[in-house]
């Protein structure tokens, strides 16, 4: 007799996928933003030596091989700043270089545009991208997910009234692209899942659905 064993290789071979892809991905972007920010720092050497005497280019020249201190130096930094305009006397430093920055044609209206945003983004009072929510997009009648960046504020609330909020609609499977919609409250209905749980839900395109929300009283 002739036992014939059936080995699914296809089902095996999606399945280890599966498992290695996100590590794989992410090890992948690491990399890239670890070479990004050592490309930075080389080019910022590369400029001290050509500013610099000559007997200090040996000592330049031998950090450019240190792979990874771009990250490192970049990475201290931003804490060494962090630490210097938490007291009294870095955050006088920082309204003077704020200053400086607002009084420069041209580079203040790009700086001024960014640091509202990004303000608005990563202030820990502030509410954008912190709520999840089902709106109707691009049709009434078709629901997709939204995250609250606010309400409207300015000329445009006095015309919409009070009773709207600023609404960002991302795009599949890549969430840094999407549209800026304002839409009334009672058209919205907001979620209990959390932010991640959302945006995995948009970027797997619906085929990784956040866990249901639990109902029964405690």
């Amino acid at each position: 007799m002739s036992l014939k064993v059936s080995v699914p290789f296809k089902k095996y071979l999606l399945t280890g996928l599966l498992v290695w892809l996100p590590t794989a991905i992410t090890f992948a972007v690491l990399l890239w933003l670890m070479e990004l920010l050592d490309g930075i720092f080389v080019g910022l050497l590369t400029v001290l030596q050509a500013m610099l005497p000559g007997s200090l280019m040996s000592t330049l020249e031998y950090f450019k091989h240190i792979p990874g201190l771009g990250v490192i130096l970049v990475f201290g930094g931003l804490l060494l700043t962090g630490a210097l305009v938490s007291n009294v006397a870095g955050r006088w430093w920082l309204v003077q270089w704020h200053r400086i920055q607002t009084n420069i044609p041209v580079f203040k209206t790009i700086y001024n545009s960014v640091k509202k945003v990004s303000d608005t983004l990563f202030s820990s009072n502030g509410n954008a991208f912190r709520t999840a929510m089902l709106v109707q997009y691009p049709r009434q009648g078709a629901w997709t997910i939204a995250f609250q960046t606010g309400s409207p504020g300015g000329e445009v609330a006095t015309h919409l009234g009070p009773d709207f909020v600023s609404v960002y609609v991302p795009t599949t499977p890549n969430p840094t692209s999407g549209f800026f919609l304002m839409v009334p409250r009672s058209e919205v209905i907001e979620l209990n899942m959390s932010v991640d749980e959302a945006l995995t839900y948009v970027i797997s395109m619906g085929s990784v659905p956040p866990s249901a929300p639990d109902l029964l009283p405690k």
